[in-house]
Parts: C-alpha cells; sequence; structure tokens
C-alpha cells in the first residue's frame, strides 16, 4: 500500500497559489482514479482509490504547510505504511515551471512541509518535485509561492497535473518510467524546453522558508 501526499494550504484562501500544487495534482490523481468521497481524516483530507490494481490512500494535510508531517505520520502509522511508501508531491522552485522531477531524501530547500515531514516521520521518503521556476530574488521567494498562478501559467499547471494523473499507475509500478512518460506528455501538449532556473535559485540553503 502507498499513502500518496499531496502538499499545500488548506482553504479557499490558498487554492490557486503557487505553492498548493502539489494539492492540485492529488486532486487530478484522485479524479482520473475514481477516488471515494474526501473525507477528514489524519488532520487533512483523506480518499483511497485502486491505482494499477494497488489500493492507495491520498492525503492533503490540513494542519498548514508548516505542520505537514503530524497528519503524515498519523496516516503513515494507521495503515502501517513505511516510509518508503510514502510519496510526496510538491512545489518545487528549483525546477522550470511544467518541469517534474523525482527524489528520494536529501535536502528540503527551506521547505516547510518537506521538513516538517522529515521531523516527524524520516527524511528517506520519496518526492515528486513539480517545478514553479523561481522569482530570481530570495527576498521574493515567500510571496511568490503564496501568490496564486497567473492566469498564463494555467495551460501548462492543469496539463502536468493531467499528466500526473495519468500516468500515477507507473509512479507507484515503474517509478523509473513514470517521469520520462510524464515529460513526453508535456512535449506532446506544447509545454518543452523552459527558460533555466536563475542562479539565484540553485543557492537551496540559502532559501528562506515558504508557506
Amino acid at each position: 500500500m502507498h499513502l500518496l501526499v499531496g502538499l499545500g494550504n488548506p482553504g479557499q484562501r490558498y487554492a490557486g497559489n503557487r505553492h498548493n500544487i502539489g494539492f492540485m495534482a492529488l486532486d487530478a490523481i484522485h479524479r482520473q482514479w475514481r477516488g471515494t468521497p474526501w473525507r477528514a481524516r489524519f488532520q487533512g483530507q483523506t480518499a483511497e482509490a485502486v491505482i494499477g490494481g494497488a489500493k492507495t490512500i491520498l492525503l492533503k494535510p490540513e494542519t498548514y504547510m508548516n505542520e505537514s508531517g503530524r497528519a503524515v505520520g498519523e496516516a503513515m502509522r494507521f495503515f502501517k505504511i513505511p516510509l518508503a511508501g510514502v510519496i510526496v508531491f510538491h512545489d518545487e522552485l528549483d525546477l522550470p515551471p511544467a518541469k517534474l522531477r523525482l527524489k528520494t531524501g536529501g535536502g528540503n530547500a527551506g521547505h516547510n512541509g518537506l521538513r516538517s515531514i522529515s521531523q516527524h516521520c524520516g527524511n528517506d521518503y520519496p518526492r515528486v518535485r513539480l517545478g514553479i521556476g523561481h522569482p530570481g530574488d530570495k527576498a521574493q521567494v515567500q510571496a511568490y509561492v503564496l501568490n496564486d498562478f497567473a492566469r498564463s501559467e494555467a495551460p501548462w499547471v492543469e496539463d502536468l497535473c493531467a499528466a500526473i494523473a495519468a500516468h500515477a499507475d507507473l509512479l507507484l509500478a515503474e517509478p523509473g518510467h513514470f517521469q520520462s512518460k510524464v515529460h513526453l506528455l508535456m512535449e506532446a501538449r506544447g509545454h518543452g524546453a523552459a527558460e533555466p532556473v536563475p542562479k539565484a535559485a540553485k543557492k537551496a540553503g540559502q532559501e528562506p522558508d515558504r508557506g
């Protein structure tokens, strides 16, 4: 069994924020795989879905970003899911918009949601890093992630979430193929090479806390 976690902040005020793209990806998976109705549980919203024949738990923590680990830890313990079975979807400043990368463990680059999960559950869990780009100035990071995607960004956000959902079965069974399949689908939809992330974004250890 896997636990898929989307990171974001609860409430309509934050629904369209760049910081909430993890919620958006999980919602797309929920629709694609006909998940059960969302219900309040484990300090979040949870649902179940059968993805590629495997029972899967979906979780959107409602603790606010910096306490996400409390919700993840409760769900892990209840379902007895090992850390390697927890897959977290989150926004990533260090990737250009519309790009995706898989990673297990490593640093959290100032992301309070990842930091909380690492503190409560351990650090060596798989992450699906969803590129949102960088504002180019570290002082602007918090405002950037806590603002909505621009209208012009909506097509790639929707297409990326749809591509993730379409290949969620590969994420669980063949993660090595998942990333390439998503990128191929994004290229087919016209989201090709993007501008490189500004150098300021690459100094991950110097990023301020976000949300």
